[in-house]
Formats: C-alpha cells, sequence, structure tokens
C-alpha cells in the first residue's frame, strides 16, 4: 500500500490596500461622524465638548487614511515548501512563517505574517484581487504543512508501516482456512 500526501498547490498572490478594509474603516467613520453630529445638535450651545469631539473626528479620519494607504503591498508566496513575501522593500523575498489566518469572511481572509527577523503584518487576502487563484490561497493557509521528513512518499511508507505495526485490533489474526 503506498500512502500519497497531497500539499497545497503553488500559489502567488497578491496583497496590499485592501478594499473591504477601506469600506470597512469608512463606515465605522461615517458612523461616529453621525453620532457625533447628533452630539452636536443635541448639547447646549456654549458647550465645548463637541467640539472636541469633532477634532477627534477628524484625528481619526486622518489616522485611518494614513493608515490605509501606507498598508504593505507586495506578493504572498507558497511554493510547496515555504512561505515568502515579496515587494519593494524585499525584492528578493523574505521567508514567514506559516500565516494565521485570524478571520474569514469567504471573500476577504484576514492574515496574520510574522517574518523571521520579527516584523508582523496584518494584511487581508481579497478575493477581488485574484479570483482566479483564490481557492489556491485559501488551500495553502488552511493546509496542514508536514514536517519536511515526510516530504517523500518513501518515509511516508515507513512512517505508516512503523505505526500499522504498533496496532493491534482483535480481528487482526490470519484467518484459517479449511
Amino acid at each position: 500500500m503506498k500512502l500519497i500526501l497531497h500539499s497545497a498547490p503553488s500559489v502567488l498572490y497578491p496583497l496590499g490596500r485592501s478594499h473591504f478594509l477601506g469600506c470597512l474603516l469608512l463606515a465605522c467613520w461615517l458612523i461616529t461622524a453621525g453620532v457625533t453630529l447628533w452630539w452636536w445638535l443635541a448639547s447646549a450651545v456654549a458647550d465645548w465638548r463637541p467640539l472636541l469631539g469633532c477634532a477627534a473626528l477628524l484625528i481619526a479620519a486622518w489616522v485611518m487614511a494614513t493608515g490605509w494607504r501606507r498598508a504593505p503591498v507586495g506578493r504572498l508566496q507558497w511554493d510547496g515548501q515555504r512561505w515568502r513575501w515579496e515587494s519593494v522593500v524585499y525584492r528578493s523575498g523574505t521567508a514567514l512563517e506559516p500565516p494565521v489566518v485570524v478571520l474569514d469572511v469567504q471573500f476577504a481572509i484576514l492574515l496574520r505574517l510574522d517574518n523571521q527577523a520579527g516584523a508582523v503584518w496584518w494584511l487581508w487576502a481579497e478575493k477581488s484581487a485574484l479570483p482566479a487563484r483564490w481557492l489556491d490561497l485559501r488551500r495553502a493557509v488552511y493546509a496542514k504543512h508536514r514536517p519536511a521528513t515526510l516530504q517523500d512518499s518513501a518515509a511516508a511508507d515507513r512512517a505508516v508501516g512503523e505505526l500499522a505495526a504498533t496496532v493491534k485490533h482483535p480481528y487482526s489474526t490470519p484467518a484459517r482456512h479449511l
């Protein structure tokens, strides 16, 4: 019996400024702006606190827009063995730990990427970025990556054989023929 272990397909997927995140931030800001406007209209004429709220709202808009514009842009690569991040800063690519799926909303996935130098990126992968390879990316980030010792089928066959030899089953005795 030959055991065949399949791994996720190789994939190169673009990541960067997420439209989903941009829309989510804009929606939150609009809700906050509505509450601030309601607060302004409901407060007394000489009350200075709604002005402070408006200033905080403008600062929040600037911080959100700046953060969204400065989001890392690059490509996430899975070659069947290891993960890599390629971007303008990392032209030759940098090795990554396997990405951690933080949130999955089917058409977008929030990934936590850790490189070996200790940098951490939180990036959204979106289906709209490359629909033809979306399912390949999903398979790769959700796949259980096996250790390098089981990469070839001979090593996998030996491991399964050793495991099978240690398992005793009450019906595993040979049948007697009459």
